[in-house]
C-alpha cells in the first residue's frame, strides 16, 4: 500500500510539473485560436487595456470582486496597511505589461509600454492544464460554457493545480480567512454593499481558490438575463466599455473582436486563454 501511495505521488508530481504531456509544454501557435477555435458557447472576458489605465477603474474591479466573494486582506504583521505577498488571496489584480505579456515585449518596447498596468485573472482556458493534475477532480472545465470550476469542498490542498497554471491565477489559504474578515482580528471588515448580490461562502484553511467569472451570478440568472461578473459591472460604471463579458458566439462579443486588436496571455503555451485584451 505504501508503495502504491509513493507511486501515485511520483506520477502526480511529474504531471503537476508538466512532465505528463500536458498542453503546458506545447509550443507554437498550432494549439492556439488560429487552428483550434473555442466553441461559440465559451464564456470569455474582454479587457480594454487603454481604458483600464485609469487607476480608479482597476481599483473598482478589485474592490467589487473582494466584496462579492469575501476575499480577505491578509496584511503584514508589522504593517497592517500592506498586503502580505506570501499569503495574499487574489482573484483579480494588476501586473505590469512586461510581466503579463512577456512574449509581447522586445528590445524596441518603450519603458512606458513595459510598465503599463494590466488587469489579470484566471483565463478559464479552453485546454486548462490545471484541471488535468487535480487528483480529486476538485477543479474541472464545465462543458456547457467552458468555465474552469472549483469545488473547494473536494480540494485537499495539494496545490498541483497552482504548479500547473502558467498564469499564477490560483491562491492557497494558508490561514483561516475568517480571521482576516473581521475588525476584531485586525483584518478587513466587509461593509454592507448594495452591489453584493450573493452571500458567497467563505473558504476554509488549506484549500485553493481563484476567479470563477462570478459563476454564482450566472447560476442565479434567468434564461433571458445576461449576468456580468462583479468586476466588469464595476469597471464599466467608472469607464464605459472598459470590459465586456459573454459567449464568444454572442453578437456583441463578435463585433468587439472584429473591430479590435486583441492579444492573450502566453498564447504559445497552448492552453487557449479566454481573457482577451484590447491593445
Amino acid at each position: 500500500m505504501h508503495e502504491d501511495r509513493r507511486s501515485f505521488l511520483r506520477k502526480a508530481s511529474r504531471t503537476a510539473l508538466g512532465l505528463g504531456g500536458l498542453p503546458l509544454l506545447a509550443t507554437g501557435c498550432e494549439q492556439g485560436f488560429e487552428h483550434d477555435a473555442p466553441a461559440s458557447n465559451q464564456l470569455a472576458m474582454i479587457i480594454d487595456v487603454r481604458k483600464c489605465l485609469d487607476e480608479d477603474v482597476r481599483q473598482a474591479c478589485e474592490d467589487a470582486c473582494h466584496l462579492e466573494h469575501k476575499i480577505p486582506f491578509i496584511h503584514l504583521p508589522d504593517k497592517p496597511e500592506e498586503v502580505d505577498p506570501k499569503r495574499e488571496i487574489k482573484w483579480i489584480w494588476t501586473e505590469e505589461f512586461q510581466h503579463a505579456f512577456p512574449d509581447q515585449v522586445h528590445a524596441g518596447t518603450g519603458a512606458a509600454r513595459k510598465e503599463r498596468p494590466v488587469l489579470v485573472l484566471c483565463n478559464h482556458c479552453s485546454r486548462p492544464s490545471c484541471t488535468k493534475v487535480c487528483p480529486t477532480k476538485a477543479t474541472w472545465k464545465r462543458e456547457s460554457d467552458g468555465l474552469v470550476m472549483m469545488d473547494m469542498h473536494r480540494c485537499i490542498g495539494c496545490r498541483y493545480c497552482m504548479a500547473a497554471c502558467p498564469y499564477g491565477a490560483r491562491s492557497f489559504n494558508w490561514h483561516d480567512p475568517h480571521d482576516f474578515l473581521s475588525e476584531e482580528e485586525g483584518g478587513q471588515s466587509l461593509p454592507e454593499d448594495p452591489n453584493r448580490t450573493t452571500d458567497y461562502p467563505t473558504r476554509s484553511k488549506g484549500v485553493v481558490e481563484k476567479c470563477t467569472f462570478c459563476v454564482e451570478k450566472i447560476r442565479a440568472a434567468g434564461p433571458d438575463d445576461k449576468p456580468l461578473p462583479a468586476c466588469v459591472k464595476a469597471a464599466n460604471e467608472v469607464q464605459p466599455g472598459a470590459m465586456a463579458f459573454g459567449k464568444l458566439g454572442d453578437k456583441e462579443i463578435k463585433q468587439i473582436l472584429e473591430k479590435s486588436t486583441t492579444i492573450c496571455r502566453k498564447i504559445s503555451l497552448g492552453t487557449g486563454p479566454n481573457v482577451l485584451y484590447i491593445v
